[in-house]
């Protein structure tokens, strides 16, 4: 297994649509909160605000891991840690090609198949999911439960991070299945605190 993601805890990705407080000041508290990782997700900006934006926040992330959704050539302009991509993105092999052999490089699966193509294919982690239920990402599939990940970590070396309708209350049970961080975007930034709920889900890994 390669080491450019060795990481446990919570995993924090930005969201305009959903955040009360615009996405640098969540950054902020995510950073406040030790997260270890952060990826940039903004869906709604074209490439000029986007590289604006995401510079800004690479400036500001004090050394965290930072990575672009689906961008290629934003993570390329910002000098970003790596990208994370899904089966509508360019390849991975490509994408590898473009970012070089340092980069970090996660992929979505919702499948065993899925992960263990991705591990052959040079992934450096895995997104799986959801997990849950979902409504923050359109897009996301059926529901796959926990057991996808017990699976996925017996057959596959990668890391896994979890997402898609994980809760503080329901976290605990994905981290037993064995995923190495999990993602929450609804139950951290529709919060009153959510600095509070990004430590509560640090504690878990604890």
């Amino acid at each position: 297994m390669k080491d450019r993601f060795r990481k446990r805890g919570y995993y924090f990705i930005t969201d305009g649509n959903l955040s009360r407080r615009g996405n640098r000041e969540d950054m902020r508290i995510a950073v406040e909160a030790g997260v270890g990782v952060i990826q940039y997700r903004e869906k709604a900006f074209a490439s000029g605000a986007l590289y604006e934006e995401a510079a800004r926040l690479k400036a500001a992330c004090e050394g965290r891991l930072f990575l672009v959704n689906d961008r290629i050539d934003i993570a390329l302009a910002v000098g970003a840690d790596g990208v994370h991509i899904g089966g509508s993105d360019l390849p991975l092999p490509l994408a590898r090609r473009l970012l070089g052999p340092g980069a970090v490089i996660g992929v979505s699966v919702g499948s065993l198949g899925e992960a263990i193509g991705a591990e052959s294919a040079g992934a450096d982690y895995l997104g799986v999911g959801p997990v849950f239920p979902t409504a923050t990402k359109a897009d996301a599939g059926p529901a796959t439960g926990t057991e996808l990940i017990r699976r996925i970590k017996r057959s596959v070396g990668l890391p896994v991070v979890a997402i898609g309708g994980i809760t503080p209350e329901n976290a605990a049970d994905v981290i037993a299945a064995g995923a190495d961080m999990v993602c929450a975007i609804s139950a951290v930034l529709a919060a009153k605190d959510p600095k509070r709920v990004m430590l509560q889900f640090e504690g878990l890994f604890l």
